[in-house]
C-alpha cells in the first residue's frame, strides 16, 4: 500500500511536469506567432527602405524610417559639382538661409506614412531644381517606386519612377 502511494505521487509528478512543459511550449508558440504578425506588418511598410535611383539616373535617394514615418535624402549625384568645380548647393531654395546647404545629404522626401498595400501617403517632396515643395504619395511595384508629386489633388501632378538600387 505504501508503494502504491509513492507510485501515485510519481505518476502525478510526471503528469504535472508534462503539463507544465506543454503549457510553456504553447506560450512560446503564441508569443512567436504574435511577433511574426507584428514583424509582418513592419516588413510590408519597410519594403520601401533602401536606395532608389531617380527617373533620369541623376541622383540616388536613400529612404529611411524615422519613428512611424518615412523620409529620404539624396546620397549621390551623377554630377555633384558645378562646372566651376564647386559643390552643388540648394541655390533654388526660396529661403535665403538654406541656399548654401549641399544638395548631397538634403532631405528630399519626408512625412510619409504606410497606408497598406504598397502605398505611402501624406508625404512631401522637395525639388532642388526649382526650390518647390509638393504633396506626394508613393506606390511600390516590385523594384519600381512610383513617386507622384502634386499640388492640391493628386489628379494635378506628375509621376516619376524610381528604381531600387541593388
Amino acid at each position: 500500500m505504501f508503494w502504491d502511494g509513492i507510485e501515485a505521487i510519481q505518476r502525478y509528478s510526471r503528469i504535472r511536469s508534462f503539463a507544465i512543459r506543454k503549457a510553456f511550449l504553447l506560450i512560446v508558440c503564441i508569443v512567436a506567432a504574435f511577433g511574426a504578425v507584428a514583424e509582418g506588418k513592419n516588413t510590408g511598410a519597410d519594403e520601401i527602405l533602401g536606395e532608389w535611383l531617380t527617373d533620369k539616373d541623376e541622383a540616388i535617394v536613400e529612404i529611411y524610417r524615422r519613428g512611424e514615418l518615412y523620409c529620404g535624402k539624396i546620397v549621390w549625384l551623377k554630377e555633384p559639382r558645378n562646372p566651376d568645380g564647386t559643390e552643388k548647393m540648394d541655390t533654388q531654395n526660396p529661403e535665403p538661409s538654406k541656399k548654401d546647404r549641399p544638395v548631397i545629404g538634403l532631405v528630399m522626401v519626408w512625412g510619409f506614412r504606410y497606408d497598406g498595400d504598397g502605398s505611402w501617403v501624406d508625404g512631401r517632396i522637395y525639388d532642388p531644381d526649382n526650390g518647390k515643395t509638393y504633396s506626394c504619395k508613393m506606390r511600390l511595384e516590385g523594384d519600381k517606386l512610383n513617386v507622384r508629386g502634386y499640388i492640391g489633388f493628386s489628379l494635378f501632378g506628375r509621376t516619376t519612377v524610381w528604381t531600387r538600387k541593388h
